[in-house]
């Protein structure tokens, strides 16, 4: 993975009050980059489980006729996990509770450009 890359998701990372860590995965699961703000315990939103299940709610959702559906939010007691489908990618947030969520989805179109290199090297030939 390109250092300008990382540094750029690093930056966004601490652009955001309250976010923790910012994970790029493929649709399965599995981690392209991870940049982490905070020594927080979050490992719970990074589980190999837990991105394909935000695949399969994905695919659930686009059944109402709505859609391919983009964003899933998910909020808990201590946490927010905001994941966007940016196919073959899987963008993953988790920031605090009170982590101004609207920032988080501000970000969808600023690193749309980032994200092609990291498409371009996951697609298969």
């Amino acid at each position: 993975m390109s250092d300008d890359i990382k540094k750029y998701f690093n930056g966004l990372l601490h652009k955001v009050s309250g976010l923790y860590v910012i994970q790029i995965t493929d649709r399965d699961g599995v981690p392209l980059l991870r940049v982490c703000h905070n020594q927080k315990n979050v490992d719970f939103a990074l589980m190999p489980s837990f991105i394909p299940t935000f695949t399969a709610a994905c695919d659930q959702a686009s059944k109402f006729g709505l859609g391919r559906n983009k964003t899933i939010i998910s909020m808990y007691s201590q946490y927010q996990v905001v994941q966007m489908n940016k196919l073959p990618l899987i963008l993953t947030f988790v920031g605090a509770e009170d982590c101004n969520t609207g920032h988080i989805l501000a970000l969808e179109s600023q690193v749309d450009s980032y994200l092609e290199d990291i498409i371009l090297a996951v697609q298969e030939p």
